[in-house]
């Protein structure tokens, strides 16, 4: 049976419809905004998987080219790999619906976003989360739900739900919000450095905007849900947690205390070790509820420890952050580098700069477009000293890549300030915490030691909370045992004039707003002090880019010139290169780009572009060569391409019987511009120029 519930939604209708599509899968759910359309579907496994201590939750976004009435370009005409848009909007999907399955389900669940069409002004990623939400609703599947998830922008000194894409240029800052009925569960977004209450603000304005959206699912779940998988109780059996925590607690207490990671965790295994092969001597196949016992003792200790003494595991106060150093220009070819370190997190940023060829080339469902800034992240095995294949870059890395971007783009300058394309690399060398803000903090440090004119320096801080009840505590600088054991991974990028990005995941059910206010004041404090000893080791951008750097010269020619500066099937724009080695771009509207690191060949390049396109001036006298003799004159060419005529009366002043007399076809010689028509004909005088030039005449 179809059920179809819909509700005007930031001014247009928003309809989730069921029973239709997919009808094998546990729950599918059709969601339409605009003409945008997605079909998100949830399936379930038989049986849950054994032997593990996660939940495994897969969860696909893709963007079918057809949405769009395309075909992929290259030589495949189908859909390949996911793409950076459909990774990022996969974790999108996936960070707020994660807590909310029960903690002992092991099912597989398997979540596929489809986008089955896409109009010009919705974008589909954000319907896909609530769409996500809605499908796990009606399924058998066990879930504590519903959330929504919706974009807030603000234009015009006004928050706007869900902005189409023709209006996201003119907005201050772009978020995504999920979110239940009392709470905000994710935020993940960019600024132009707002104010920590704007951010606020537009965070809970987003909040009030999707409860007719959660009440919309509970619609169709009352009229199309089906009965939830019971997930049996798990309980551990009382001897063995008994023996566990006599055992553990105090060993374990211990082990905690050691300040250094590695020492801590290696401590950390050996109890364990120890206490594994005890307990199992007396109670054989425990394992993983001896395991269980003893994450939760370690868990216990340090949010102990934290609510009840305001002792973090490094021994820092909840506001304290850790030890940094900066270093720049620590990479003796590279175009800028800039080292980070903060505590046990390291992250070696480099910057390269290349011309408008580098740019990237992004083929997507809302158009093609160009890329000039990039940012990259890697995170090797060694950062965390483990040994493991690596297979490429991971959606975290993606994500991590992606988050830092965000935060530098809004202070990167124009194009018509620096026309560099910027690729920057972030290489983490260790992780205990935050490694994507210590990426954001390297990142300035190496753009400003590649004398790139950011705006101002950005600086990232990662927030962490304890929640005990009402009671909670935030934490400042987390590190990795802290996000383990903690309930939000809050990430804050700014200047110090406002925000730049933003970044929420929480393992409980959600924050009020007093806990997001809290977070945010307590992170600015700590971005403030980030950026003062960043600013001690560079406090601005190198006034010359790097030796190795190539130059870029722009001018502009105009538009009806392109076609000379290129010349036929490119002849002239090629010839300019073959002679100067440059490197060189011009655009449809006129805009010449010349790069090289060779100045003398820029100015050379740049000398034969104004050749191509120079105009002859009234009055002004040129060097020309003959062209062509006529019986009444003679065709001289003043510019490549453009030539006039030399009556044979402007000759000389003796009057003048035969053209051959004075001029020969190759000739070298002096004309001066008379006039210019309408039509454009130009009327030159070589008698007019040796009067100017009478020592030559002479």
């Amino acid at each position: 049976m179809i059920e179809s519930k819909s509700v005007m939604w930031g001014g247009r209708p928003l309809t989730l419809e069921t029973g239709k599509l997919a009808k094998q899968a546990n729950g599918a759910v059709l969601a339409r905004y605009g003409e945008s359309v997605v079909l998100v579907t949830a399936v379930v496994s038989k049986q849950p998987r054994h032997g593990i201590d996660f939940f495994p939750l897969s969860v696909d976004y893709q963007e079918m080219t057809y949405a769009a009435g395309k075909i992929p370009g290259g030589f495949f005409k189908r859909e390949g790999r996911p793409g950076e848009r459909e990774i990022l909007t996969s974790r999108l999907i996936d960070r707020p619906l994660r807590p909310l399955f029960p903690k002992n389900f092991f099912n597989d669940v398997q979540i596929i976003a489809t986008v089955l069409s896409a109009d010009d002004e919705n974008d589909p990623d954000v319907v896909a989360i609530t769409a996500a939400s809605a499908a796990l609703e009606i399924s058998d599947i066990p879930f504590s739900g519903p959330i929504a998830g919706v974009r807030v922008g603000r234009i015009g000194g006004e928050f706007v739900v869900n902005p189409s894409i023709g209006l996201m240029a003119e907005t201050e800052l772009d978020i995504i919000i999920a979110g239940s009925r009392d709470a905000v569960v994710m935020v993940e977004g960019g600024a132009k450095c707002v104010s920590e209450q704007m951010l606020l603000d537009a965070i809970m304005f987003g909040h009030s905007s999707i409860q007719d959206v959660l009440d919309l699912q509970m619609e169709l779940r009352s009229c199309a849900g089906r009965e939830k998988i019971v997930v049996p109780e798990h309980s551990v059996d009382r001897d063995v947690e008994e023996k566990v925590r006599s055992l553990a607690v105090e060993p374990m207490r211990s082990a905690l205390s050691k300040q250094v990671k590695q020492e801590r965790n290696n401590a950390v295994r050996a109890v364990f070790e120890s206490v594994m092969e005890e307990v199992l001597s007396q109670h054989e196949d425990s394992e993983d509820q001896i395991t269980e016992v003893l994450e939760d003792i370690e868990k216990e200790i340090i949010r102990g420890q934290i609510t009840s003494e305001g002792k973090r595991v490094d021994g820092r106060s909840p506001e304290d952050i850790r030890p940094i150093s900066c270093e720049v220009a620590v990479l003796p070819r590279t175009h800028g580098s800039g080292l980070f370190t903060r505590g046990e997190t390291q992250a070696l940023v480099s910057t390269t700069l290349g011309t408008s060829q580098d740019e990237q080339r992004i083929d997507s469902l809302i158009g093609e477009s160009t890329k000039s800034f990039m940012l990259h992240y890697n995170f090797p095995p060694f950062s965390v000293g483990e040994a493991r294949p690596m297979r490429g870059t991971s959606r975290r890395e993606t994500g991590h890549g992606a988050l830092a971007e965000k935060a530098i783009s809004q202070v990167l300058p124009s194009a018509d300030v620096f026309p560099y394309t910027i690729r920057t690399v972030s290489e983490i060398l260790e992780s205990n915490g935050s490694s994507s803000m210590a990426t954001v903090c390297g990142s300035t440090l190496s753009l400003m030691d590649a004398g790139v004119p950011i705006k101002a320096p950005v600086a990232g801080i990662a927030m962490g909370l304890i929640k005990e009840g009402d009671d909670y505590v935030i934490l400042s600088d987390i590190l990795g045992d802290e996000d383990h054991v903690g309930d939000m991974d809050f990430k804050v990028a700014g200047t110090r004039e406002g925000v730049t990005a933003i970044q929420m995941d929480i393992k409980i059910k959600g924050l009020t707003r007093d806990i997001l206010a809290k977070a945010l004041e307590q992170a600015c404090a700590g971005r403030m002090h980030i950026l003062d000893l960043m600013q001690d080791t560079i406090n601005a951008p190198r006034q010359e880019i790097s030796s190795r750097a190539p130059r870029i010269e722009t001018l502009k020619v105009k538009p009806d010139k392109v076609s000379a500066v290129i010349g036929p099937g490119g002849k002239n724009i090629k010839n300019i290169i073959a002679q100067t080695g440059v490197k060189m771009d011009i655009d449809d509207e006129g805009k010449v780009s010349i790069a090289s690191s060779d100045k003398e060949s820029i100015d050379k390049a740049v000398k034969m572009v104004k050749s191509l396109v120079e105009e002859a001036e009234p009055g002004k006298i040129y060097l020309g060569k003959v062209r062509k003799i006529m019986d009444f004159g003679a065709f001289v060419e003043i510019i490549p391409g453009i030539d006039g005529l030399v009556h044979i009366s402007q000759l000389d002043y003796d009057r003048v019987a035969n053209v051959r007399d004075i001029l020969n076809e190759g000739d070298e010689v002096l004309v001066k511009v008379l006039e210019i028509d309408p039509q454009g004909k130009i009327r030159l005088s070589r008698k007019a120029a040796l009067k100017e030039n009478i020592e030559d005449y002479r």
